[in-house]
């Protein structure tokens, strides 16, 4: 299969996720996400799902966990829309790195923003319990079919809403954007080369369709999203 053949998925690990890696070169990789999380929009892709969420619980703070949410840009920007619009909501986001864990409690405080941030292994961790939205942003192009199964199966059973995952689409047009965007971008190396691998090793809407109804996500929808996204959005019955 050659580079930008993308008819069969073909994941490899990134070079952000080197155990070896220096914290400040995995630091320097999610202010690039950030940035390109801000020119594609991404939180504002997950806004509707959290304010109408947040509608069925009137009485109470919507209770948010971001999964694997590396610098916590997305949930930073739904927390101050969240603010802006008198929604009650109680965030946390956890990830695997400790450095990202760290370096998003960095920047909590610097906005002040009461979000919590805590090191959880997914999918080998179960999910904690007691959260109504459950959300990803990046993150299922990480996983194995298999893993992903067990993730989305185990959001299923522990959120008490809803579950919003967005993620990157496979095709040659997402390839070429994450490819010239990132220059575009002048974001480092890293980015550059995590951006293509993350879109030959992503899902196409199909395929995260059939993971979603294989974890038992009955009456789970995925939906594109421009550009080059989807999101795999299941609310409880």
């Amino acid at each position: 299969m050659t580079r930008t053949d993308l008819s069969e998925r073909h994941r490899q690990n990134e070079i952000m996720d080197a155990p070896d890696l220096p914290p400040a070169h995995f630091v320097e990789t999610l202010k690039g996400l950030g940035t390109v999380n801000a020119v594609t929009r991404s939180a504002s892709l997950m806004w509707p799902d959290l304010k109408a969420a947040a509608a069925h619980h009137p009485a109470r703070a919507l209770r948010v966990l971001d999964v694997a949410c590396g610098g916590a840009d997305v949930l930073f920007s739904l927390w101050r829309r969240a603010t802006k619009d008198g929604l009650k909501v109680e965030m946390a986001g956890c990830d695997l790195s400790a450095t990202a864990v760290t370096y998003a409690r960095s920047e909590a405080a610097k906005a002040g923003a009461p979000i919590e941030f805590f090191v959880h292994r997914v999918p080998q961790d179960p999910l904690p319990e007691g959260y109504d939205l459950l959300m990803s942003t990046m993150f299922m192009h990480h996983l194995d079919e298999d893993a992903a199964i067990s993730f989305l199966r185990d959001a299923a059973a522990k959120c008490r809403d809803r579950i919003v995952i967005q993620d990157l689409v496979r095709s040659t047009m997402s390839y070429w954007f994450a490819r010239l965007g990132t220059n575009a971008l002048l974001l480092s190396d890293i980015c550059r080369l995590d951006g293509r691998t993350s879109v030959e090793g992503a899902f196409t809407r199909r395929e995260a369709l059939e993971l979603a109804r294989e974890a038992g996500l009955a009456g789970v929808e995925v939906v594109p999203r421009l550009p080059f996204r989807y999101l795999i959005r299941w609310v409880r019955p």
